[in-house]
């Protein structure tokens, strides 16, 4: 129909993992609704992930709601199933390739009915900013991360010019040093080193990871807005003070309660987010369940465990005496297939489902599901708190450390588990999760929370609002 050229066009590339895939496309979902043509651009290696999981047309679209693939520069991994190593990655996006890619894709859709006419790109692909600048065309940076998170890698040059980081030697990992309190970042009061973002942790003054990482918070004031998938009530006093640094940053989420909200084409709605199939029979499972019985289990899709790492949570599970239904990825052992051993499956059989990977939401809104043993991604702590489930966290790198921080500190949602796994501990704090005084305190919490979520989400509230904000900015109608 010719009246559908005139529609906005916006380009939206997510970094190509999991975690950052699904809440960009749940974004761009939302600017669909308001009236934008979407292409949403994979790599060449999850977009056929994707097609994987969801099936070989399940990528067919809309004409206004389209996917397209470019390469990544990598080698072609050995399995077709699992997440690319980041440094890797990060390589690739330094060498150029990435930008080189994304440059030709744009030039192809500008020979289209159609030219671009926004950019929406993950704040860790940096790169479209320029594309976008060299097109003179309005871009926003979404970071699919909390507020603290984002604060604590923009902090990252400060660290560095206090002569805190990089770490001296390795010893530094064992001996206290990242135990010490840092005083003086915004709205984060009594922080540890250890609690914020992991890629601090390298001797290496060159470290790949970490300098990328410093690199896209510090670029993020080149985009015409930055996006964070949170909510103003959810991290106030850090927003507040991260817009003093950013005067264009929004607050937008929890996305999915966004979506909840607005009707939707049956094609977007169906259109799934995992490069994994999921398995819904573990809903079946769980509607056997009594209500608020089930410890649900999952630690993300990039964190690795030990044997003997899998071994301890599996028996703490079971020693608990508790229901569990634990998320096991086929690539989550390190170099190795992740097996329970017999003894483990004959005693938790009756109370113990075990799936390679599930929808994640649907299982934490159960109404069997009162607690989740979790990587602490922001992805898994924001659906969590959305649901009003609390969690028991086993955070493993990125920022992980920082949203444990917070759901403890914070939001009084959360309690920490050890990195040296001990099956005693894990059946304490499950049960602690579970039954305890203070599982129950930080459940009433998690309530609360999901209550703002909501309000949030609202079309008064600030989500929404700053949504509409954000939308103005891709049309090019504010300064």
């Amino acid at each position: 129909m010719a009246e559908s050229n005139y529609k906005p066009h916006a380009v939206c590339i997510p970094f190509p993992y999991q975690g950052h895939i699904k809440p960009l496309l749940k974004f761009a979902k939302l600017l669909h609704h308001r009236g934008f043509r979407i292409t949403f651009v994979n790599t060449e290696y999850n977009h056929r992930r994707f097609l994987k999981s969801l099936g070989p047309n399940a990528l067919d679209g809309l004409p206004e709601f389209h996917f397209e693939a470019i390469p990544d520069g990598l080698p072609t991994s050995s399995d077709p199933d699992s997440t690319q190593d980041l440094t890797a990655i990060t390589m690739s996006i330094n060498k150029g390739f990435f930008m080189d890619s994304f440059r030709n894709l744009l030039a192809k859709l500008n020979m289209s009915t159609s030219p671009v006419t926004c950019i929406v790109a993950d704040g860790f692909m940096s790169f479209s900013i320029n594309a976008a600048h060299e097109l003179g065309i309005p871009v926003v940076s979404f970071f699919p991360i909390a507020a603290c998170g984002f604060m604590g890698i923009r902090h990252y040059r400060a660290l560095v010019e206090k002569g805190l980081v990089p770490l001296k030697d390795e010893e530094c990992l064992s001996n206290g040093y990242l135990d010490m309190v840092i005083d003086w970042i915004p709205g984060m009061k009594n922080i540890r080193l250890k609690d914020l973002p992991t890629f601090l942790r390298t001797t290496d003054p060159k470290d790949i990871c970490f300098n990328r990482a410093m690199l896209e918070a510090e670029r993020a004031n080149k985009a015409s807005a930055v996006v964070l998938h949170t909510f103003d009530a959810l991290e106030q006093e850090v927003l507040e003070d991260l817009s003093s640094m950013l005067p264009q940053i929004y607050a937008i989420g929890p996305l999915q309660l966004l979506l909840n909200k607005i009707p939707q084409d049956q094609y977007l709605e169906s259109l799934g987010y995992s490069l994994w199939k999921e398995e819904t029979e573990c809903l079946q499972w769980l509607d056997s369940k009594a209500p608020n019985s089930v410890v649900y289990v999952n630690f993300g899709s990039v964190v690795v465990m030990t044997p003997k790492q899998l071994v301890e949570f599996g028996w703490g599970l079971a020693n608990s005496k508790l229901s569990f239904l634990w998320v096991i990825r086929p690539d989550l052992v390190v170099g190795e297939s992740a097996i329970l051993p017999p003894e483990f499956v004959a005693e938790t059989k009756e109370r113990g489902a075990v799936a390679s990977w599930c929808p994640q939401e649907e299982v934490l809104n159960h109404p069997s599901v009162r607690g989740f043993l979790t990587h602490s991604g922001w992805n898994s702590t924001i659906e969590s708190l959305s649901a009003g489930v609390p969690m028991l966290c086993w955070p493993f790198f990125a920022e992980q450390q920082t949203n444990t921080w917070y759901a403890r500190n914070g939001l009084g949602i959360g309690m920490e588990i050890d990195n040296d796994v001990k099956r005693d501990e894990v059946e304490k704090l499950v049960r602690e999760l579970m039954e305890g005084e203070k599982g129950k305190e930080m459940k009433k919490n998690a309530n609360e929370w999901k209550k703002l979520a909501e309000e949030a989400t609202d079309s008064q509230g600030s989500s929404f609002i700053n949504l509409e904000n954000v939308v103005q900015v891709l049309l090019g109608q504010t300064k």
